[in-house]
């Protein structure tokens, strides 16, 4: 029998597992330091496999003292250049639900469009020099510097990009300070470029691989960077310069390092333009349009880990299932399949699973649905969800993602206004229902966030008045809660945007029938009452048709009308607390109860007094690690099967098991059952050596 140390040395192990880029990169650094002859060796050849190599073993072979007569080749370039791109990704959100591990740098950008990157910055450096008769001067990159320094949003993102560069100020001026000032100076020119001359340079300009750059006695000065975090309840703007163009009814996503707006209504047409906006510069660059898919508004987006997916909404003149795949490392885009995709809607939502995006619901422009599509990215295809005992068609509802299934509530029905909704399991592609019992009221255009174990909605319309109430849905219990109308709940209204910070939903502006409002408020769902949100200050202009994104720190919102279409936005400080630690979920009635063995380990038996076994919780909900079987189950009480469906990370595939079968496990995939010995001399425990399989082909039992 394992010792509990034992059972939690592997546990550890299967953590590492799971994040094997943290474990290398720290073997990489530590071997670097141990062989230095190979890691300078490697260096001098420019050698990727160390790019992510700190900035600190960087500056022991790069000057970090600003000399006279320095140059940089492309390749150097090109160098830095990654240096910059990892510290980038190793802040993208990985979203946890993700089944495999995050990927490389490598393995989302290839050294073509990082060599690219290079060249389109010297190509719009060369333009502007010729369109304007002189170069930047070094005293617009020292300037450049010392602006990121002060006005960073994300001072431990900066201090990292400086020590990737070897804190070497002349690296920095011209490998960050140059593609930010020079991004910043197109956008402004080609606002202003009515003759379109300097676009005519910029596509004549070639960004040469053999191109130095040669600054004389030049010298730069590394500025300090601001150590001020943001303070409790208090608004910033966001930066207007080289923002996109003003919009509403778009969509924004969170990487974890910048946020991505895209598409909407402008003032003259859709748009298929878009921006990021990184508060570690403080500075604003364009998405690619080059396959961008086609203009749209009120469509939707989800963030992957590596990519922002947008799919459907509405061109203007027809409905869409049309979408695309943007990768802001790259800054390119890649179309989404149309084979076997839903039809064409608005007024949908999605969900990212963690390796599959569902849409569903929506409008066309002849009925109201209740289909939608799982789509997987890797293999780029399309699934149709099950409508059976799926919830009434419908728009302008809202969805959240549990971990394990998408809730879908509210919205409305042509004239009929909804409180209904529905628990969509992408794994068993099945629905139930959610209660009505205790729902709110029915309503249209409100907002939904999920705060680790209940979806909170707010606000909205009822078809006759605007409502500042709202629910909490426990799915676990299949309950509702009121949320609480007392304090400071913000007025009744509809359109506003919500976030979920960790401790609190946070929702904000929106439309109130009288005007745009610019008020909100900070919902604490543990102790179920009320803060308003500040509007002193720089407070962004009442609007609606914004969108909002939750930093870490800060909700960022951006865009909509103020009865004039926006660029602006704000970002609000609201420090998170401590992530609420998911409750368990209640066992499904085929067991009995679990035994607390301390350190965070259980004992758990089926009513029939089978032994289900010893097993730890994992962080997301409804996960458990089975100690014997080296499995992590998903639980999904399912009363037609009277069972549990469960997904083994080692070989991708989902199994099945009830109390009458364990430890009979069935693999959905093969069509093959796995039979666990139970331990003579453990009782509760199974010997997962050997274990055995079913061939159906032959009927043979085969030891494994």
């Amino acid at each position: 029998m394992k010792t509990l140390e034992s059972i939690t040395a592997c546990f550890a192990k299967l953590t590492a597992k799971n994040h094997p880029h943290l474990v290398q990169k720290k073997s990489t650094f530590e071997s670097a330091f141990a062989n230095l002859r190979v890691l300078i060796a490697l260096l001098l050849c420019a050698s990727a496999a160390f790019f992510i190599v700190s900035g600190t073993v960087l500056a022991v072979f790069r000057p970090q003292a600003p000399v006279s007569k320095r140059t940089l080749t492309f390749a150097d370039r090109v160098f830095y250049q990654r240096a910059i791109e990892e510290v980038y990704w190793q802040h993208r959100i990985w979203p946890k639900e993700n089944l495999k591990p995050k990927p490389s740098l490598d393995e989302v950008m290839s050294a073509t469009q990082m060599e690219q990157k290079v060249e389109d910055y010297l190509r719009d450096s060369q333009a502007l020099q010729v369109y304007s008769q002189t170069p930047i001067a070094p005293e617009q990159l020292q300037a450049e510097m010392e602006r990121m320094a002060r006005d960073t949003k994300k001072p431990e993102i900066l201090r990292e990009l400086f020590e990737a560069l070897g804190n070497d100020p002349f690296v920095i001026a011209e490998c960050l300070a140059r593609p930010v000032l020079t991004e910043r100076s197109v956008a402004d020119l080609s606002a202003s470029d009515k003759g379109q001359r300097f676009a005519l340079l910029r596509a004549q300009a070639v960004g040469s691989k053999s191109s130095v750059t040669t600054l004389g006695t030049t010298t730069y000065v590394l500025p300090e960077i601001s150590t001020s975090l943001c303070t409790d309840d208090t608004w910033t703007a966001t930066s207007t310069t080289g923002v996109p163009e003003a919009r509403e009814f778009h969509t924004a996503v969170w990487t974890g390092s910048e946020i991505i707006v895209w598409g909407g209504q402008g003032n003259l047409s859709r748009l298929n333009t878009g921006g990021r906006y990184n508060p570690s510069t403080d500075a604003w660059t364009a998405t690619s349009t080059t396959n961008a898919p086609e203009v749209r508004a009120v469509h939707t987006a989800v963030w992957t880990g590596s990519e922002m997916i947008v799919w459907g909404g509405a061109d203007g003149t027809i409905l869409l299932n049309t979408g695309g795949r943007y990768n802001p490392s790259a800054d390119t885009w890649t179309a989404t399949s149309t084979a076997g995709a839903p039809e064409g809607r608005t007024a949908h939502t999605a969900v990212w699973t963690g390796s599959r995006m569902i849409v569903w619901g929506g409008a066309t422009d002849t009925s109201f649905l209740n289909t939608g599509g799982r789509y997987d990215p890797s293999a780029d295809t399309w699934t149709a969800t099950s409508t059976t005992n799926a919830p009434e068609g419908r728009q302008l509802h809202t969805s959240v993602w549990t971990g394990s299934q998408m809730i879908v509530w509210g919205g409305a029905d042509s004239s009929i206004l909804l409180n209904t909704g529905g628990r969509y399991n992408p794994s068993a592609d099945t629905w139930t229902a959610t209660s009505t019992t205790g729902a709110p009221e029915a309503r249209t255009v409100h907002t939904a966030v999920w705060n680790a174990s209940e979806m909170i909605v707010w606000g909205g319309y009822n078809g006759t008045s605007l409502l500042n109430t709202g629910g909490r849905y426990n799915p676990s219990a299949d309950t509702w809660t009121a949320t609480s109308t007392n304090g400071a709940v913000p007025e009744a209204r509809l359109g506003q945007t919500a976030v979920w910070s960790g401790s609190e939903m946070i929702v904000w502006g929106g439309f109130d029938f009288v005007g745009f409002l610019n008020t909100g408020g900070r919902y604490n769902s543990s102790a179920n009452t009320w803060t308003a949100t500040s509007t002193a200050g720089a407070v962004p202009e009442a609007r609606l048709g914004q969108t909002a994104v939750w930093s870490g720190s800060e909700m960022i919102i951006w865009g909509g009308t103020t009865g004039a279409l926006q660029s602006t936005g704000g970002r609000y400080c609201a420090p998170a607390g401590p992530t609420p630690t998911p409750t368990p979920a209640p066992h499904p009635p085929f067991f009995s109860g679990e035994t607390a063995l301390g350190g965070g380990f259980y004992y758990l038996q089926f009513r029939n007094g089978t032994p289900f076994g010893y097993y730890s919780y994992l962080p997301a909900q409804n996960f458990i690690y089975h100690l014997d079987l080296g499995f992590e189950y998903f639980f999904d009480a399912n009363d037609r099967h009277d069972g549990i469906y469960f997904y083994d990370f080692m070989s991708n595939h989902f199994f099945y098991t009830s109390p009458s079968d364990f430890p009979y496990l069935y693999d959905f995939t093969l069509n093959a059952w796995l039979y666990y010995l139970p331990d003579a001399s453990n009782p509760g425990r199974y010997s997962h050596n050997p274990r055995w399989f079913f061939n159906f082909a032959t009927g043979q039992w085969i030891n494994l």
